[in-house]
Parts: structure tokens; sequence; C-alpha cells
């Protein structure tokens, strides 16, 4: 009984020491000036940041809508310098169309063609006849000899068109091609400038055509060294398969020489824009989003002008000139190094559309980033129960977290932008094993744990992810 009535004084006394410092507390706060009462809410108060006006969303939209309109042009100033400036892109970008057949076959009839036309061959076959039978041939000798005239000029006529096929598909011919391509580089490659001693060369009136007087001449030497002495009398020709009519041929060869002087610096620019719309955005995650977005739609109205400029190319090509066939593969040609950049732009944008939005400050990637984070978090938890861990390892990788992402971005994009040909196969597995890594790095990481001052065993410890 003693002891209860001892612990309700204790009790008592340290109640009354309580209400008596909270007493004086509570004078020295009514005691304290306003001014510095004040300024120690003011410093409590948390700084809040002031918001961006609407102007700084407009002027983002309006750079945002420049780099994605400089976009297509600068993915055809950038194929412009590189075919201008590498003559190995160059002949490795065009030396396959001497294998094509339809290429082939269009450039012997052509070939044969401009021999026919310097040449007469049954007026030569009618003068070695009348040669011979002037030398004193009998009337049968002489009958059949005329006889021959035509049979033997048909003749002669097949050897040559077979000659000229066979050295067409030969191994030869792919030689003289890409000879001929890194001989005239400059000139072929800068077929806007109009250069005449090009392989390819632009007329006047906008015809555009490929020479045929180094094929009809290493021909001739064919012909010569199988017997045909006949041969020795074709002459150069000099003659220019055309390929294409148009009289706006000139205007372009103008808007190519802009694109080609513009090929270094205009795709920087337009990346440029898009990066200074997202800085002055007022919520950059979501500008970041509308940026991927529009340069893919930008990337997408790219490629469908090159397969609208394809139509429009071949229907623009006479079949007197060119089949429809052979004027499209050499649009392909030409076209394939713009559409698979094209294609490795948009696959970029689109990736970047969605990491972007995954990482952004929204609903239900902030649901899903925590539903990974959890998953990755139980499984890492659940390995180290086990004995498992990656130790001091674990923790570099998540020292640089950030910096290995970024490698893996950037290797990423390098492997989609620089690797051809690109292939649906190689971006799919590109992005698949880029994904792969990442996951790999989030659960091999070990992120730092806080355990507070003074905590025992028993206290809970803090994971900073």
């Amino acid at each position: 009984m003693a002891r209860a009535s001892e612990t309700e004084t204790d009790l008592l006394q340290r109640l009354t020491e309580l209400e008596a410092e909270n007493a004086r507390l509570r004078e020295e706060l009514e005691n304290r000036p306003t001014e510095q009462i004040t300024r120690v809410e003011t410093v409590a108060e948390p700084v809040r940041k002031k918001s961006r006006g609407w102007g700084w969303t407009l002027l983002s939209v309006v750079l945002l809508v420049i780099g994605a309109v400089l976009a297509p042009v600068a993915v055809v100033a950038s194929w412009a310098r590189v075919q201008l400036s590498d003559t190995n892109t160059f002949v490795a970008a065009y030396a396959p169309l001497a294998d094509d057949p339809g290429v082939q076959s269009y450039v012997t009839d052509q070939a044969v063609g401009a021999i026919q036309d310097a040449v007469d061959i049954p007026q030569l076959t009618d003068q070695v006849v009348d040669g011979i039978t002037q030398l004193g041939t009998g009337p049968v000798a002489t009958k059949a000899l005329e006889a021959l005239k035509a049979p033997l000029a048909q003749g002669i006529q097949s050897l040559i068109r077979s000659t000229v096929s066979s050295f067409v598909a030969s191994d030869a011919f792919d030689q003289v091609w890409q000879e001929a391509l890194r001989a005239t580089h400059t000139q072929f490659v800068a077929v806007m400038q109009n250069d005449p001693k090009a392989a390819v060369e632009i007329g006047s009136g906008g015809s555009i055509g490929i020479q045929l007087g180094p094929i009809v001449e290493r021909v001739k030497q064919v012909l010569v060294d199988r017997g045909l002495t006949i041969a020795a009398q074709i002459p150069a020709v000099d003659r220019t398969i055309t390929v294409a009519q148009s009289s706006n041929v000139p205007t372009v060869q103008l808007f190519y020489g802009l694109a080609v002087a513009a090929g270094t610096w205009l795709p920087w620019v337009a990346i440029a824009f898009l990066a200074l719309g997202v800085l002055v955005a007022r919520r950059r995650a979501l500008a970041l989003v509308w940026a991927a977005v529009a340069l893919a739609l930008a990337m997408v109205v790219t490629l469908a002008g090159l397969g609208i400029g394809r139509l429009l190319f071949t229907a623009s090509v006479s079949p007197t000139y060119m089949p429809s066939s052979v004027a499209e593969t050499f649009y392909r040609t030409v076209t394939t190094a713009m559409q698979d950049t094209a294609v490795a732009v948009l696959v970029l944008a689109i990736v970047v559309a969605l990491v972007g939005w995954y990482a952004g400050p929204f609903g239900v990637p902030r649901r899903l980033r925590g539903f990974f984070g959890d998953g990755v978090a139980w499984v890492r938890g659940s390995a180290e129960r086990h004995g498992i861990t990656t130790g001091r390892v674990g923790q570099w990788l998540y020292a640089q977290r950030t910096l290995l992402r970024a490698a893996v971005a950037v290797i990423a994009a390098a492997v989609i932008l620089l690797v051809r040909p690109l292939t649906t196969s190689l971006i799919v597995w590109t992005l698949v094993i880029s994904a792969v890594v990442i996951a790999l790095l989030e659960l091999l990481q070990r992120p730092v744990v806080q355990v507070p001052e003074g905590a025992d065993d028993e206290t809970p410890i803090m994971t900073v992810s």
C-alpha cells in the first residue's frame, strides 16, 4: 500500500513539472517578437516553384513542330552527304544493280542496239560475200553464197547478242560496273550537279541516263578475242540510255543541292529543336512523349513520301526508254538507304515515347513501376535469404545504374541507326536484348541500406531503391 502511494506521488510530481515547463515555453513564445516568428515560419514553410506560364507551352509546341518538320529533310540530307563523301558506301549501294536480271536484260538490249546503229551488219556481210564471189566462184557457189547473206547477218547479230548477254551476266561486267562507279564517283553521286562525264547524267531537258560507251568497248574486245574480226569495225559509241524524262529535274537539282549542303548540320538542328522543345515545356515528361510521337509521325510521312515517289517515278518513265520494272529497281536502289534510316528513327522514336511514358509521373506507369520494383525486390530479397548475393559488385551496379542504363540505350540506338541492312529481326532482337539487359541490371544491383542511428537488431531498416 505504501509503495502504491509513493508511485502516485511521483506521477503527480512529474505532471506538475511538465505543466510548469509547458507554461514556461508558452510564455517565451508569446514574448517572442512578431518579426522573428514570421521569419521562422517563412523559413519552415516549403519553397514552392513558380509555375511557368502558357507562353512556355506555346514556345515548346512551336519548337517541337519545327523539329518534326525538319526531320524528314534531315534524313534526305544525311543520306546525300554520306553518298557524296564515301566512295565505298556509294559503290556498295549501287554495285548490286549489275546483278539484277531486269537491269542486265535492259543493258543488253541497249548495248546491242547501240552496236547495230553504229555498224550495219547486213551491209558488212554483203560486202564480204560480194568480195568472195568477185574472186571467181562458179554460178552454183555464187548462188549459194548469195543465199547465205541473210543467215550470215542474222548469225553475226545473234553472236553479238549472246556475247553481250554473256558478258553482262559475267563477273567481268560486275568489275566494269564497279570501276565505272568508283572512277566517276564524284560525278555519279552528284547526279543533280549535271556533270557530263558522269556514268549517270542529266540533260538540259531533264533526261536522266546511263552511258553505254565503256560497256560496248569491252564487248568489242571480247568479240575480237573470239575471232570475230568484223567487230573491230565497231566505232566508239557515245550513247546514253535515257532512264527518265522530267521537266522538273532542274528544280529538283536545286533542292537536292541545298539538301546536300545541309547534310552535316541539319540533323543536329532538328534534334536541337526537339530537345529545346522538351526543356522549355511546363511538363517535360509529357513534352518528351509528344516530341517522340511527333518525330515518329514525321518518319511515317517520310516513308509514305518515298512510297508515293516510287509510284510517280515509275509512271514518269516511258516504256520507250526503260521498262517499269527496271525503273522501279533503280528507284528502290536509290531510296533504300533513306528508307532504312527513316525506319530506324521511327523505331527509336516509338521506343523513346514508350520509355518516356513509362518513366513519367502518370498514374498507370507509376503503378507499373511499383509492381515491377516490388517484384524485383522480392526476387532479390529471396535470393539473399538463401545466401545468394551480388555483394560489392551489386553495390557498384547500383551506384552506376544511371550510367549503365544510358550505355544500354546508346548501344541499342547505335545498332539500329548504323547496322545495315536494317531488318525487322534486327530491330526486334535489339529491343528484346536491351530490355533483358536492363532487367538483369535491376535484378543484380544491390541498393544501399540505411540503418538508423542507435538502432538495435529489431529496428526496421529502410532500403533506398
